[in-house]
């Protein structure tokens, strides 16, 4: 679209009563070059979920190099993806909110929008929160002593008294660093990620020692093996879908783009790279604090607990819980937010939005979701079922059936119309969601069903290639048919 066009389009939108945050971004507003890409999530790649994430890995029966394979794999895997579900954006210039209308339609887009805004981002934010909380023990331990033993045996719905402080402590931060702005957030993810890089490499450097050596990490096997393909593909889809909320709603921060080149090299770039150290981060402290200490450790604190330096601990957690609040706050709370003003402009700012999200993350016992492997596994086959299908609509409804062309006067519609599609839904998509949610998620309930176990063990993967399938089929048989 020529600029004069986009011009004339931009007012004749704006007309409509868009706010100014869901109007295609204009030239002169495209302000993201390659570095901002690369640098996106270079610190929000260090923190604990993930950590956590790969200690399942061995505890299912991976050994070192599997497990380094795995990492290295979901990262090429999810910055594929970020690429093709952000290249739309980036060549129209839409935010994800808007952008779901083509597949979904007007009203239809309400769905997944919410999927992704409050449930994923309530999920997140609870589970991570907390899972920092419980570092952030550690931390109180080392200065008093008798700070786990703070209320004795009260227990309110399964959370102490130590870890609802610390809880507590780490809510309030986290919410008033996303209620600073976008501006102040830029400001904090500019210096908070040399700060986690620093010290990361300083854990991988200790457990390494201790462990004697990088040579007897590499060959270090777990107590109960497991070679299974199905296990490791089971490993990357689990860490995939810990990234697949950015996945889907990518178009957030791609349409800022310069030009799609900028994303398109950027992105990959970076996160590749940043997960380069997150792999030899991982497998150093995991594997060297085991081999060091001959016990297996689900929670990366713990291994990090192992050190004798008070400093090296207080200090190493603080940089991974930097690196969770930028994953909390970019990935999960700002989305949550756009999200949901969008949707209900009249009830929500971007802001009070957010606050919902992490009040709401805390009404759901997110302790419940990370307490052992086997629950934070069947957290991320729920969350792999729903972002899978959502991406896989979407990349097939740009790239098959729209041929990389959008009508924006289809999306940026007047007040009552409902867009191209009657009733504001397009069937085919909403079909298929439910369908391809419904199928990999089945697994986790019907274990006689061997099929559905393996789709539910591959949720991300399994929702995604039977979403693009189906939309791209029935999608063409009714244009054929019309």
């Amino acid at each position: 679209m020529q600029q004069e066009k986009l011009e004339q389009a931009y007012d004749k939108y704006q007309s409509y009563g868009y706010a100014e945050d869901l109007l295609p971004k204009k030239p002169n507003q495209r302000d993201w070059g390659m570095s901002n890409y690369v640098t996106l999530w270079m610190g929000a790649v260090h923190n604990i979920m993930s950590y956590m994430t790969v200690a399942g890995f061995f505890l299912l029966g991976l050994n070192t190099k599997q497990v380094l394979l795995a990492v290295m794999l979901s990262a090429v895997i999810v910055s594929t993806f970020y690429v093709l579900n952000g290249y739309s954006a980036s060549k129209y210039g839409l935010p994800f909110a808007m952008l779901l209308r083509d597949s979904f339609g007007v009203k239809g887009s309400i769905i997944p929008a919410l999927c992704r805004g409050l449930i994923a981002g309530i999920v997140f934010f609870g589970t991570t929160t907390v899972v920092g909380a419980e570092s952030l023990n550690v931390i109180f331990a080392r200065f008093f002593p008798n700070f786990m033993t703070l209320g004795g045996d009260f227990n309110l719905l399964g959370l102490t008294l130590p870890t609802m402080i610390s809880y507590a402590i780490l809510w309030i931060v986290t919410v008033l660093l996303f209620l600073g702005g976008t501006s102040f957030l830029g400001k904090f993810g500019n210096w908070s990620s040399p700060v986690v890089y620093v010290f990361i490499i300083g854990a991988a450097v200790w457990a390494i020692n201790i462990a004697g050596g990088f040579g007897p990490i590499m060959n270090y096997v777990p107590q109960n093996p497991n070679a299974s393909i199905f296990v490791f593909i089971a490993c990357v889809s689990a860490l995939v879908s810990n990234w697949a909320g950015p996945v889907v709603n990518m178009s957030d921060f791609t349409h800022r783009a310069k030009t799609p080149k900028d994303m398109i090299i950027g992105l990959p770039l970076g996160f590749i790279l940043s997960y380069v150290l997150f792999a030899i981060t991982c497998v150093a402290l995991i594997a060297g604090t085991e081999i060091a200490f001959g016990e297996p450790i689900f929670n990366i604190v713990h291994a990090l607990d192992k050190m004798d330096s008070t400093f090296a601990v207080v200090i190493l957690i603080l940089a991974l819980n930097v690196g969770a609040i930028a994953f909390v706050v970019y990935a999960n709370l700002l989305p949550s937010g756009l999200q949901m003003s969008a949707l209900f402009p009249k009830v929500f700012t971007v802001k009070s939005a957010g606050i919902l999200t992490a009040i709401v993350g805390t009404l759901i016992l997110p302790w419940k979701l990370v307490e052992s492997a086997n629950t934070l596994f069947f957290f991320y086959s729920f969350i792999g079922s729903i972002f899978g299908p959502i991406a896989g609509i979407m990349l097939s409804s740009f790239f098959i059936h729209r041929k990389r062309v959008l009508n924006l006067d289809n999306i940026y519609v007047p007040e009552g119309s409902n867009g191209e599609y009657k009733n504001g839904y397009n069937p085919v998509a909403m079909i298929v969601l439910g369908v391809s949610f419904i199928l990999p998620m089945s697994g986790a309930f019907l274990k006689g069903v061997p099929l559905l176990v393996k789709m539910n063990d591959f949720a991300f993967f399994s929702g995604l290639i039977v979403s693009f399938i189906l939309y791209t089929i029935f999608s063409k048989t009714l244009k054929q048919s019309k």
